[in-house]
């Protein structure tokens, strides 16, 4: 529980780092930061410590008495945001992409997911942001060596260089919570998937 990750905002409410439980109870603790609840108000760490009461607030115990965990904290005198380049991996491509084939919409077992070269190397194609695709392995297959207009496969949409989130310092895309929701600007994989399959039928 100590070990989780909670969201650091800066004093405009900007997501600027993701850290954990404990170095929040002490940034808390020491007035440097406030926790954030789903309503938007601030506590410092004793009005956050009265809100044991409510459902659905995971705690941690201490010699004290218990505390609830926070999800979302702000700093108390941070304004700068601070400029941060994404870097180019396997796993942030994967994230960037929703763990979802950009061809077929599919979100297999990350075991069976590749990158993709939309232009492929063989025909002069870049390994860049902008040229490579989360794929998984039967449209890998299809596609080949080939572009997707060649293989007759349509891309979903077309791939950029990701704004750096907290959660890209993350091993994968699953570890956040509900609470961060509002300040991050991801769409949720399942939902985009949902969507397009709408527009598709349309």
């Amino acid at each position: 529980m100590l070990n989780s990750s909670v969201l650091v905002l800066n004093r405009s409410f900007l997501p600027i780092h993701v850290t954990s439980v404990r170095r929040s109870f002490s940034l808390v603790y020491q007035g440097g930061a406030r926790v954030v609840n789903d309503r938007y108000e601030t506590f410092d760490f004793e009005q956050w410590r009265a809100q044991i009461g409510r459902p659905g607030v995971d705690y941690v115990g201490t010699t004290s008495g218990p505390v609830p965990i926070p999800r979302v904290i702000v700093l108390s005198f941070y304004d700068r945001m601070p400029k941060r380049m994404v870097r180019f991996s396997r796993s942030n491509i994967f994230s960037r992409d929703g763990f979802t084939c950009q061809y077929c919409g599919e979100r297999p077992p990350r075991a069976q997911l590749n990158l993709d070269h939309v232009v492929p190397r063989t025909q002069n194609g870049r390994t860049t942001w902008e040229n490579v695709v989360c794929c998984c392995v039967p449209c890998n297959r299809k596609k080949g060596g080939r572009t997707p207009e060649q293989a007759g496969l349509r891309l979903r949409k077309l791939p950029k260089r990701p704004r750096w989130t907290p959660l890209m310092s993350l091993p994968t895309a699953s570890v956040r919570h509900h609470e961060w929701r509002p300040y991050l600007a991801i769409d949720e994989p399942a939902a985009n998937s949902r969507r397009e399959r709408e527009d598709m039928a349309m």
